[in-house]
């Protein structure tokens, strides 16, 4: 099983940040490993017990995973588990915890366990699996780094007028 605590400094606040990536109509527009992301029964983003269903993006397209929200604290935590298998994850689960930064801006810390199958070809699919998920993650918030810098205003603005409505999260 692979698991790693990764850290990514943000040029954004941690409740910018948060709904960018779980916002699905700001994920779409910078998230390079995914493709289409999709709540069941439709909500704008997860929520404890949501599943989410997703599809790879790029060269991973043919990959999907469906995920359970175990944990969606905004702004500071969201962790989430896969259901069922997705080759080649036998198990995955994720968390994002977002932390302010000393100067402005946010720490991203993204911590991930996963596990390659089959079980009979771990030994060899597991670490090549490891390398590529790492190096897609590092690609996939760079992306959103870059995302946020020339957009986090635009998110503001749209922060104001949604959570004024007293929206924090999917119903």
């Amino acid at each position: 099983m692979a698991h790693e605590r990764m850290v990514f400094p943000m040029p954004a606040s941690c409740e910018v940040v948060f709904d960018v990536f779980h916002y699905h109509q700001w994920r779409a527009r910078w998230d390079s490993l995914v493709s289409h992301t999709e709540v069941d029964g439709g909500a704008p983003c997860p929520s404890v017990g949501a599943v989410s269903a997703s599809t790879g993006g790029g060269l991973l397209r043919a990959l999907s995973m469906r995920t359970e929200f175990i944990s969606y604290q905004r702004p500071r935590l969201a962790a989430a588990r896969m259901v069922g298998t997705s080759f080649p994850f036998s198990k995955w689960a994720a968390s994002m915890k977002h932390e302010s930064a000393p100067g402005g801006g946010s720490l991203l810390i993204y911590t991930y366990n996963i596990e390659a199958g089959p079980r009979v070809l771990r030994w060899l699919v597991e670490p090549v699996v490891r390398l590529v998920f790492r190096r897609q993650t590092v690609k996939r918030f760079a992306r959103m780094h870059a995302f946020l810098s020339a957009h986090a205003g635009e998110v503001e603005a749209w922060q104001r007028g949604y959570h004024a409505n007293g929206v924090t999260e999917a119903r």
